[in-house]
């Protein structure tokens, strides 16, 4: 069985549309109907969050079982690794985390075990940068210009990654961090010797938001660059 982890802290706005592609991933007929867990880690979230994966879970079937778990810890790596204990439980050898905010593409989980290492590390694309407003186009630019998507990148996304079950519990897992709990468990995860895999194949998009959820992240790094083109505009440089 392959395991999508999601964490997701009052994610409503975001969350139809990740469950959405999170489902056409599962339905890959590469994976040659190899079943697909879903699970929604909910942490602390007051919105309909719980509702709208109730509702997809209604939907589902035994190929593709999408459930959640509540946490009530206000911290992205205690809820990826609640999710993950959640897949192992259920016999998951293949653990595949992505973000609430994040959509993955149908081929996302095929691309990910085609790479036949242990880990995979994947990037991420943005399509839409509107909601920066003035500062998209800026932001927009220094992203195209500073990222390598591409295979052999050295980027660590918890919206892209996947790990075999076995490394993960060699690893020691996810470790309480309220932020790079990605980068944290990737370290982990060379110090135990795993295969890697910096690949561009398995493809995301994930938005800008305005509303960063972790410091430190990926929509905090954008937040943080959109006031430095700021300051840099009022000051004339």
């Amino acid at each position: 069985m392959i395991g999508i982890v999601i964490p997701a802290h009052n994610e409503e706005l975001y969350l139809d549309a990740c469950l959405h592609a999170a489902r056409a991933a599962a339905a890959a007929p590469a994976l040659h109907g190899e079943a697909v867990r879903i699970t929604v880690a909910l942490d602390s979230c007051t919105d309909r969050s719980r509702a709208i994966v109730e509702r997809h879970a209604a939907q589902s079937d035994l190929s593709c079982v999408i459930d959640c778990l509540c946490v009530e810890a206000r911290n992205v790596g205690v809820t990826r690794a609640a999710g993950a204990r959640h897949m192992l439980r259920h016999g998951a050898r293949w653990l595949a985390f992505t973000d609430a905010d994040t959509q993955v593409s149908p081929n996302w989980l095929v691309a990910q075990l085609h790479l036949n290492v242990d880990v995979v590390c994947g990037t991420v694309a943005v399509d839409d940068w509107s909601p920066h407003r003035h500062n998209a186009e800026v932001l927009r630019r220094h992203f195209h210009n500073s990222y390598t998507d591409a295979d052999g990148h050295h980027h660590i996304h918890g919206a892209n990654m996947g790990v075999a079950a076995d490394a993960y519990l060699r690893a020691g897992g996810f470790e309480p961090l309220a932020c790079s709990e990605d980068v944290a468990l990737v370290t982990a995860l060379e110090r135990s010797g795993a295969r890697f895999a910096w690949s561009a194949a398995p493809r995301v998009t994930t938005s800008a938001r305005c509303d960063a959820k972790a410091r430190g992240g990926f929509g905090d790094t954008l937040l943080r660059y959109a006031e430095s083109a700021r300051a840099a505009a009022a000051a004339g440089i």
